[in-house]
């Protein structure tokens, strides 16, 4: 049996009026939109009342977004940049290496990861701003 306080009753109801009343929106939600206020007047969002896996999900997703949009233009790299970035920002694995530790395992110059890694980089940004631009 699941009990609830009188406040969350209140913040059910809240969330349950606002969505009815905005019916010609509802499959567009903002996390940050104000669905009430709370009993001391502070307004109210979702992200107040959702309950997470950890204290910034809502980062979480915006960072995993930006990692999808970064993988968009891993295809203008060649596969040697793509292992570079991947094994750097530890993309794949979560373990960033640095440049030093990548050169070891790719048996060339520190400098030259440093150069690849660059170039890579400012590919990626500029096909970012081709794409912003149309």
């Amino acid at each position: 049996m699941i009990v609830l306080t009188f406040h969350q009753v209140i913040i059910a109801n809240e969330i349950r009026m606002y969505f009815r009343g905005n019916k010609k929106n509802n499959k567009n939600v903002s996390l940050n939109e104000s669905i009430g206020f709370d009993k001391d007047g502070n307004e109210i969002t979702l992200l107040d009342i959702l309950k997470t896996p950890t204290p910034d999900y809502a980062l979480d997703i915006h960072n995993m977004e930006s990692l999808n949009l970064l993988k968009k233009y891993f295809g203008i790299l060649t596969p040697r940049e793509q292992e570079i970035i991947n094994k750097r920002y530890g993309l794949d694995t979560d373990k960033e290496i640095t440049q030093k530790e990548i050169a070891s395992e790719m048996g060339i110059s520190r400098s030259y990861v440093s150069r690849i890694e660059k170039r890579a980089l400012t590919k990626m940004l500029k096909e970012f701003i081709k794409n912003k631009k149309n």
